[in-house]
């Protein structure tokens, strides 16, 4: 009877994490066991969450905040899974909270970005791993670097997982005001182009680190066919005990999924293929032109370092390069394209000519 019943259980696993797209939400923290179990009851009435998430250890920027129940939470997870029938997910930072969270048989572990930072800390999970059958989700880290990220899906994948997702949820970056943590959605693009066969969803809650643009960002991530979302919700979110503002309740969690657009990422409509193939057959053709006319810019700019080297003249001079910008904005901005944008391109194509300048000037 227990086998029979263990086997149901990781077939309900299994379908939520097999299912597109992946809607986990729950509170940002198990704060008591009335606010949990309520909370999933209410998630489970929407029909709309296929797992459920709540923190137990918070790693916290400050000491002194709410570091979470810690592991007298979990039998509490266990109650509102015995409820609902929901699998339930949890983040785990050491060896001791993956031994925990096994022992409470939950569902789903994550890895959380202060943590996948560290590749020593990664490591310590990984090898609390090694054996174990349950599916483990990745979060990016905290600082921009890709790196660490596949990294730590590595790391993991050693250790013998062989279910490993991705959590896109923003980064740090100075000075940033829109975003709790900058998206940097070509990070998140890249790393879906690295790892073609992992789930990658999206959380919006720790990007937008307040409710007002949560559905903004969790539809950008949808057109960018992210595979799901995490969203935190909370029965009373401005009383809640940490991230009160990104929070939302369940019932408006409903509300914000109805309100996406849902995409796909093909369709088998003949009209709209070949339509497609048309305009990408386009871009190809630029694409090459545009390969081709940098090309001879660089050799331009070979000639320019030879110039420089003869005549002891150093490779940079700001002003030319500023006057260059100036002129790109505006016609930028006559054809449509952000000042973002040109800043970048250009910044791109003149490091790539100060690097032919510089083998010219050293050769």
């Amino acid at each position: 009877m227990e086998a029979t019943a263990a086997k149901s259980a990781k077939e309900v696993v299994q379908a939520a994490w097999n299912k597109r797209p992946l809607i986990i939400s729950g509170p940002c923290s198990a704060e008591t066991e009335e606010q949990t179990v309520e909370t999933v009851v209410r998630l489970a009435k929407t029909g709309k969450v296929d797992v459920v998430r709540a923190g137990i250890w918070k790693p916290r920027t400050r000491p002194g905040s709410f570091e979470g129940i810690g592991t007298k939470g979990l039998p509490w997870l266990q109650q509102a899974k015995k409820l609902t029938g929901l699998p339930v997910a949890i983040e785990v930072a050491t060896a001791k909270q993956v031994e925990d969270a096994l022992h409470f048989d939950v569902d789903v572990l994550w890895i959380g970005a202060r943590t996948t930072v560290n590749p020593f800390s990664v490591q310590e999970v990984a090898d609390a791993l090694r054996g174990a059958d349950v599916p483990v989700l990745i979060k990016n880290p905290i600082n921009p670097d890709i790196e660490l990220w596949t990294g730590a899906v590595e790391r993991v994948a050693k250790a013998g997982i062989s279910q490993i997702g991705l959590i896109h949820r923003g980064f740090s970056s100075y000075g940033n005001t829109e975003y709790r943590n900058a998206p940097m959605w070509h990070l998140a693009i890249e790393m879906k182009r690295r790892t073609p066969g992992l789930m990658m969803i999206n959380d919006p809650s720790h990007i937008s680190g307040r409710r007002d643009i949560l559905l903004d960002v969790a539809q950008k991530a949808i057109d960018l066919d992210m595979d799901g979302l995490i969203i935190e919700t909370h029965i009373d979110p401005d009383k809640a005990w940490s991230d009160a503002k990104q929070q939302i309740t369940p019932e408006r969690l409903a509300e914000l999924l109805d309100s996406i657009k849902w995409r796909h990422e093909t369709t088998t409509e003949k009209a709209f293929i070949d339509a497609l193939d048309k305009l990408r057959e386009q871009i190809n053709h630029i694409d090459d032109e545009l390969i081709q006319l940098l090309g001879q810019r660089m050799k331009i700019a070979d000639q320019i370092g030879k110039y420089k080297k003869d005549n002891n003249i150093t490779i940079l001079q700001t002003n030319r390069w500023n006057a260059i910008l100036e002129k790109a904005f505006a016609k930028g901005d006559k054809l449509n394209l952000s000042k973002e944008f040109i800043t970048k391109y250009y910044d791109a194509v003149h490091m790539e000519s100060i690097n032919h300048q510089n083998k010219i000037m050293n050769s």
